[in-house]
């Protein structure tokens, strides 16, 4: 996992209407919420009301934006051309975006869908963990608790608990690298 206190990345991205947004522009008043997300993986299916709901602290003063790193030459449900679907479906008002050369995914060390990254208004790296201990196929109900009490201190100038549990779902679906240089 990428330590508590790295910086926030300097990224651009565009949505799938081609607005571009950049690291800078997503930082809000409290600090910025990078979700690396996409539309199949059943990990990010099982949260995804849930995600929509998180759009609440946006109007606390805190930015949020999903980023969709997977390969879509072999996984086309992850395409661009669908993620504005899958945010009306979930209730998802926050920017979600296109890396399609997963250079984005890379600059984090993001590992998975859902992976969460949450910097404070310093853009400092306050929290990396899960969203909360539920799982596709559990009876329990997805509340986001783990993620929740993060963003809620940080939107609160408190410290975040350094004692996170990692992410848990599908690993980024990554493009094969070209054989021989080229």
């Amino acid at each position: 996992m990428v330590p508590l206190g790295t910086p926030l990345p300097a990224f651009e991205l565009a949505d799938a209407a081609g607005v571009m947004h950049t690291s800078t522009t997503l930082m809000s008043k409290h600090g910025l919420l990078v979700i690396f997300m996409c539309n199949h993986c059943p990990y990010v299916v099982h949260l995804a009301d849930e995600l929509g709901l998180l759009g609440v602290y946006m109007d606390r003063g805190l930015g949020i934006v999903g980023i969709n790193s997977n390969d879509v030459e072999h996984y086309p449900d992850d395409g661009p051309e669908h993620m504005p679907a899958f945010s009306a479906r979930h209730g998802i008002t926050f920017p979600y975006l296109s890396d399609p050369m997963q250079s984005v995914a890379r600059s984090f060390d993001a590992a998975c869908t859902p992976d969460f990254f949450l910097y404070n208004k310093t853009g400092t790296l306050v929290y990396r963990g899960q969203f909360d201990d539920t799982r596709p196929g559990d009876v329990s109900p997805v509340t986001g608790t783990d993620l929740r009490r993060a963003m809620d201190a940080v939107c609160q100038g408190m410290p975040v608990d350094g004692k996170q549990i990692p992410s848990v779902g599908c690993n980024i679906k990554w493009k094969a690298a070209p054989c021989c240089g080229g």
